[in-house]
């Protein structure tokens, strides 16, 4: 074989290895994706405490209760976060620890019900009105019972806000909640004076 007829075979030889080279790393990373399922995002566990609390004040300010209608303090917790992907289905029903959502669960007892729709209306326009999407209907009546509430999203960042009031107990019952993220390794659930809420004056 002449030198000038071996050049085009070294060329397709160069060609046909850089084509396996990348038909093997994309496999690699579609299995990569499979397997792991979409990665979730990272997270400062503080920086979502305080926000949880910035919308826990908005909602409440939202509300627009008159004085004697005050609410009771809340706190942030954390909640469980599962594999994605077919890693899943080896760790069904297993938590990550490094992976958390959050949440925080607060509520203004002692709410009549005209009350409690008035204010569920005031906050419902707020939401609207800042782009949050209706996720949930949670007005229910039968016999014995009716219960007011519904859920938004907001379609920027996942976070909710569910709002419910129940005759039985006549209590607005808030949670606002974060999706889940991945948390720093050192980071510890409790002790954590951010996550302390109160409403504002």
């Amino acid at each position: 074989m002449t030198p000038e007829k071996s050049v085009p075979y070294a060329v397709t030889g160069i060609a046909v290895v850089a084509l396996l080279v990348v038909a093997v790393v994309a496999g690699n990373f579609a299995w990569n994706v499979a397997w792991n399922g979409a990665p979730y995002p990272p997270a400062d566990p503080d920086a979502v405490a305080q926000r949880l609390t910035a919308r826990a004040d908005e909602v409440y300010d939202g509300f627009a209760l008159q004085e004697k209608h005050a609410a009771d303090p809340g706190r942030v917790v954390t909640g469980a976060c599962y594999y994605r992907g077919l890693r899943g289905i080896a760790h069904i029903d297993e938590a990550r620890s490094d992976v958390r959502s959050f949440g925080l669960d607060w509520s203004v007892p002692d709410v009549p019900e005209a009350t409690a729709r008035e204010a569920q209306q005031r906050v419902r326009r707020q939401l609207v009105q800042q782009g949050w999407k209706l996720t949930h209907e949670g007005d229910r009546t039968g016999a014995t019972y009716r219960q007011l509430g519904f859920r938004f999203e907001d379609p920027a960042d996942g976070y909710q806000v569910d709002v419910r009031w129940n005759d039985s107990t006549t209590t607005l019952f808030v949670s606002v909640y974060a999706p889940c993220a991945q948390v720093p390794a050192e980071f510890v659930e409790h002790g954590r004076p951010e996550a302390d809420w109160r409403p504002t004056a």
